[in-house]
């Protein structure tokens, strides 16, 4: 993540206070749907990148028995998740650098995490590196429906799902490139409506949320026209990494 950007908004309680610990549209309704399309039986090794306070790890370990871990770069949210259950496995890395072997997993998550790394193509072609022969990517993400717009959305002072949201297109190529075939590619963005009722109802307007993070430095307005343009959707991918 840039350190050119000036607020990393998923680190912030404006956005917690309607998602909870999840950070994402949707909770856990996309993991829930994801398990049953992926063969990931109990005692399967996956990991979570940018697991944020280590939430899905621990509805994985426990809701589905699966050996889950995760990895993010904010100290200060692994903090607030070793607080919550100080057995999670949960460990200080960045997507581009694994800290796993070879073939290591059979399922990767990345929900709401890829559109906040420095270098998603790079991040994708270590999850192929640490999945096994089909192992599975779930990813969840905010996605840019008007891709044309996705420059203007990386000028927003802050860091979130939105302002590094890709176009469908780019991020079909990145999978390929990486080496990963898609199997799974389903529209959901009702949740992400769903997400901003819920943060409009709890600060009076998206632009009173954006001012939230940072009311010195932070155009709410403007942020709010920039990322209308951009159309933004929300998905659920699921893609298996291709034969070695």
């Amino acid at each position: 993540m840039s350190s050119a950007k000036s607020c990393r908004i998923y680190e912030g309680n404006a956005v917690r206070q309607v998602t909870g610990d999840s950070i994402r549209p949707g909770g856990f309704h996309l993991t829930d749907r994801a398990m049953e399309h992926c063969v990931l039986s109990p005692g399967a090794r996956v990991l979570d990148v940018g697991c944020g306070t280590g939430a899905t790890v621990e509805y994985l370990r426990s809701k589905y028995q699966l050996q889950a871990v995760g990895v993010d770069p904010s100290e200060l949210l692994l903090e607030k998740g070793r607080q919550r259950s100080s057995n999670l496995p949960l460990l200080q890395a960045v997507g581009e650098n694994l800290p796993f072997g070879p073939a290591e997993m059979d399922g990767i998550f990345a929900e709401c995490s890829l559109s906040v790394m420095d270098h998603p193509q790079i991040v994708l072609q270590e999850c192929c590196r640490v999945l096994r022969n089909d192992g599975y990517l779930i990813v969840t993400d905010i996605y840019a429906k008007n891709s044309a717009a996705t420059a203007d959305l990386r000028t927003l002072p802050l860091v979130s799902c939105i302002t590094g949201a890709l176009g469908r297109e780019e991020l079909e190529e990145m999978l390929a490139l990486a080496g990963f075939k898609i199997v799974i590619w389903e529209d959901h963005s009702e949740l992400l409506k769903e997400l901003v009722v819920k943060l409009i109802l709890t600060h009076g307007s998206m632009s009173n949320f954006w001012q939230q993070a940072d009311s010195e430095t932070f155009d709410g307005n403007r942020i709010q026209e920039t990322i209308k343009k951009a159309k933004p959707g929300y998905y659920l991918l699921i893609a298996q990494r291709e034969g070695r």
